[in-house]
């Protein structure tokens, strides 16, 4: 099995009033390529943090993070922002689902800013998508006639279209009840099994943590299981 994600001494250190705050301790770890790996911990122990450095929206004060050998600490933003266009998808607990279109087109959307140019590729794979996801009868459906765990399932849908190597998923299902919150961990692992995607989840809910194939557990910014 090939490698996703690697980190080695991954430190992240923020400017606070007065002095510093350092939300990532001497972090070590590895993620394998088409796998569902879980960030556990509770809130203010690093795990977004971490996740952000995983996903290129941040950087680490020190320390070094690669992606399929690709080391992200030394790309320019230039090519750290077409990395995340095109091979990463995202999905957060506030799902941002565009108002004014429906399940389908937030879905497209996606896939054109990734630079799916074919309309009827776009069509098939929008359709694939939102039947894998189970909303394979609601793709005509506006965000304000659907719950929350459709519109969250909306969001995976959209993070996955344009065939990304990896997912980032910033506690996607705290807003959910436990019935949702499986069913939203049954598709991730779908994805991974299906798609080869590797996906990436933060979470605190203890109840999810038998979905993972790998749980790296965070305590006030170190790591302290896998």
């Amino acid at each position: 099995m090939s490698v996703m994600i690697e980190m080695e001494h991954i430190n992240r250190i923020f400017p606070v009033p007065g002095g510093t705050f350092q939300a990532l301790k001497d972090i070590d770890a590895q993620i394998d390529a088409g796998t569902f790996t879980i960030l556990k911990g509770r809130s203010g122990s690093g795990k977004t943090t971490l996740l952000n450095i995983i996903g290129a929206l941040d950087l680490p004060t020190s320390g070094r993070i690669c992606m399929e050998g690709k080391d992200l600490t030394t790309m320019s933003e230039y090519e750290r922002e077409e990395l995340r266009r095109k091979q990463m998808g995202y999905v957060f607990q506030a799902v941002s689902l565009i108002p004014a279109m429906n399940a389908f087109q937030n879905v497209e959307f996606s896939m054109r800013l990734s630079g799916v140019k074919s309309p009827g590729e776009r069509q098939e794979r929008v359709e694939e998508c939102l039947k894998m996801v189970g909303l394979g009868n609601r793709m005509t459906h506006m965000p304000a006639e659907m719950s929350g765990g459709e519109q969250q399932r909306v969001a995976i849908a959209r993070a996955f279209a344009h065939r990304p190597r990896l997912i980032l998923a910033d506690e996607p299902t705290a807003e959910l009840d436990s019935a949702m919150a499986a069913e939203i961990t049954r598709i991730f692992r779908e994805m991974t099994r299906k798609e080869g995607i590797t996906v990436v989840m933060t979470t605190h809910d203890v109840g999810l943590m038998g979905a993972g194939d790998q749980i790296i557990e965070l305590e006030n910014g170190g790591r302290i299981y896998s």
